[in-house]
C-alpha cells in the first residue's frame, strides 16, 4: 500500500492547486478524482463553458446590434450552435489537458475513482474496474457542490435541467426559464437571449444577485431587460412540470399572492448549489457537519479531526474557484508550518454578464446596518471616453470610503471588462489605501480604468473631473 504525505479528494480549482502547492513545498502528494477528468466542476461543467458560452454569445449579439454603427455590414449571419458548443468543449479540453500536465511536472499521483475515507490515515479508491487503497498521513476534502434544486421540483436533465445541462445544450431553446436570478441564473439567461431565446428569470428576492451591492442588481436588472430578458422578481415558484417537449411553470407574485403560469421548452433551475460530501466516509472517522451540510472547520480550516482538512465549497463561505483556490494553498502552507493568511473580506465576487460586475469588500447595505460613517463615489461609464468608444456605456463604478479616515471600505463595478479591471480595487483595499490615494494615481487615457480614478475622486469631496 502506497503511502503519501498528503492525499485530496477532488481535483478542481481547490483541490489541484492545493496539490501543486503541496508538492512545491515537498511534500509526496496524490489527488483522488472520481470523473474521468481533472478540473472539477468549474473547469469541466461551471466556470470556464459557461465563460467560453458568454464569449460567444456576446460576439454574436454585437455583431446583430452595434456592428453597423461602427460601419462593419454583415449580410448575414447565423448561429451554428453544434459548432459554437464544439468550441466550448475544445477549451474545456485544452485547459483539463493543462491541469494534467502540471500533476505530472508536479509529480502529484492521480487516481481516478470514488475516495472514501476508512480511518484517518487510510482511503479506499473504488474505479470502475478495480479497488485500491492509499495510506496518507494528512487529508484535503475539495469536493466541492452540486446544483440544488427546490424540494418539490426534481431536475430530470432533459427539459427541468441545472447549469452542467444548460451548458451542453444542443439546440437554442425558443422560450428558457430560469429560477433564480443569482450569478447562474443571469449568467446563462444572458448566453440564450444572446443567441435568439426567450428568456424569463424568475427570482424570489426584489433584486438580482441579491448577495451583492444592490445598486448592482438594480442596474444589472435595468441593462438586461434591455437585451430582452423578462423578469419576475419577488415571485415565489410553486411548481414545475415536464412533459416530452415542454415545462409548465407556476410562480406565486409574493406582494398580491396572485399565481402566474409559463410555458416553455427549457427551465433551468439556478437556486444555487450545495455541498458535496456523499459517500466520503466522514461517518467514519466522525467529521462534524452542520445544518447546511457543510463541513464544519477551524481557523487553520481543519475539521474535528486532527490531520483532515477541507476546502472550497464544502466548507463555509462563498462558492468560488478563486476562493477554493486561495484555501488549498493555504492549507498546503499551513501543514508545513507556515503562517499564511486569506483576507475573505477582499475576495471578490464577479458576474460575467454584459455589463459584467463585481463587487470587493463590504456594500453599502452591510456598512448602514453597522452603523459606519461612510462616503460614497459613483461615477457612471458613460462618461468614460474609452467607453463611449466600444459602445460599453452601460454601468457605474461605486467607492465606498469611511467618512473620518478615507480608507476605501468597498468598491462595487458594472461595466465593460469589470472582471479583468476590478483588481486594482482589490489591491488598493488590501493595502488600506484611501479614496484619495487611487485618486491621485495617475490612469492611462482613454483606458476603462479611469472610471475608478473619477469615482475615487468623486469619494473625496465630490471632486470628479469629466460629469
Amino acid at each position: 500500500m502506497e503511502k503519501f504525505d498528503v492525499t485530496i479528494i477532488g481535483s478542481g480549482p481547490g483541490g489541484y492547486v492545493g496539490a501543486i502547492r503541496c508538492a512545491q513545498l515537498g511534500l509526496k502528494v496524490a489527488i483522488v478524482e472520481r470523473y474521468s477528468t481533472l478540473g472539477g466542476t468549474c473547469l469541466n461543467v461551471g466556470c470556464i463553458p459557461s465563460k467560453a458560452w458568454l464569449e460567444a454569445s456576446e460576439h454574436n449579439y454585437k455583431l446583430k446590434h452595434q456592428f453597423e454603427k461602427f460601419g462593419i455590414n454583415v449580410k448575414e449571419a447565423n448561429v451554428d450552435i453544434l459548432k459554437m458548443n464544439q468550441r466550448v468543449q475544445d477549451v474545456v479540453q485544452e485547459i483539463i489537458n493543462g491541469v494534467d500536465y502540471l500533476m505530472k511536472k508536479n509529480k502529484v499521483a492521480v487516481y481516478e475513482g470514488h475516495g472514501t475515507i476508512k480511518d484517518k490515515n487510510t482511503i479506499v479508491i473504488k474505479g470502475e474496474d478495480k479497488t485500491e487503497t492509499i495510506a496518507t498521513d494528512k487529508i484535503i476534502i475539495a469536493t466541492g457542490s452540486k446544483p440544488a434544486s427546490l424540494p418539490n421540483i426534481k431536475i430530470d436533465k432533459k427539459r427541468i435541467i441545472s447549469s452542467t445541462e444548460a451548458l451542453a445544450l444542443r439546440e437554442i431553446p425558443k422560450h428558457l426559464m430560469v429560477v433564480g436570478g443569482g450569478v447562474i441564473g443571469v449568467e446563462i439567461g444572458s448566453v440564450f437571449a444572446r443567441l435568439g431565446s426567450k428568456v424569463s428569470i424568475v427570482e424570489y428576492f426584489d433584486s438580482l444577485i441579491a448577495t451583492m451591492d444592490g445598486a448592482l442588481g438594480h442596474q444589472l436588472h435595468r441593462s438586461l431587460r434591455k437585451q430582452g430578458i423578462e423578469f419576475y422578481l419577488k415571485h415565489k415558484v410553486t411548481n414545475a412540470t415536464a412533459t416530452d417537449n415542454k415545462v409548465v411553470l407556476k410562480a406565486e407574485n409574493l406582494s398580491d399572492k396572485e399565481e402566474m403560469s409559463l410555458d416553455g421548452d427549457y427551465c433551468l433551475m439556478a437556486i444555487g448549489r450545495k455541498p458535496y460530501t456523499a459517500n466520503l466516509g466522514l461517518e467514519n472517522i466522525e467529521v462534524e457537519i452542520n445544518e447546511k451540510g457543510q463541513i464544519i472547520v477551524d481557523e487553520n480550516l481543519e475539521t474535528n479531526v486532527k490531520g483532515i482538512y477541507a476546502i472550497g465549497d464544502v466548507i463555509r463561505g462563498a462558492m468560488l474557484a478563486h476562493k477554493a483556490s486561495e484555501e488549498g494553498v493555504f492549507v498546503a502552507e499551513t501543514i508545513v508550518g507556515q503562517k499564511p493568511y486569506i483576507n475573505y473580506s477582499l475576495i471578490p465576487n464577479i458576474v460575467y454578464t454584459q455589463p459584467e460586475v463585481a463587487g470587493v469588500g463590504l456594500t453599502e447595505e452591510e456598512l448602514k446596518k453597522a452603523n459606519k460613517n461612510i462616503k460614497i463615489g459613483s461615477f457612471p461609464y458613460k462618461a468614460n471616453a474609452r467607453a463611449k468608444i466600444s459602445m460599453d456605456t452601460d454601468g457605474f463604478i461605486k467607492v465606498i470610503a469611511d467618512k473620518q479616515t478615507d480608507e476605501i471600505l468597498g468598491v462595487h463595478m458594472i461595466g465593460p471588462r469589470i472582471a479583468d479591471s476590478y483588481t486594482e480595487a482589490v489591491v488598493a483595499m488590501e493595502f488600506r489605501a484611501s479614496a484619495e490615494d487611487i485618486a491621485r494615481m495617475s490612469h492611462g487615457h482613454p483606458t476603462f480604468s479611469e472610471t475608478f480614478k473619477e469615482a475615487c475622486l468623486a469619494a473625496t469631496d465630490d471632486r470628479a473631473l469629466h460629469i
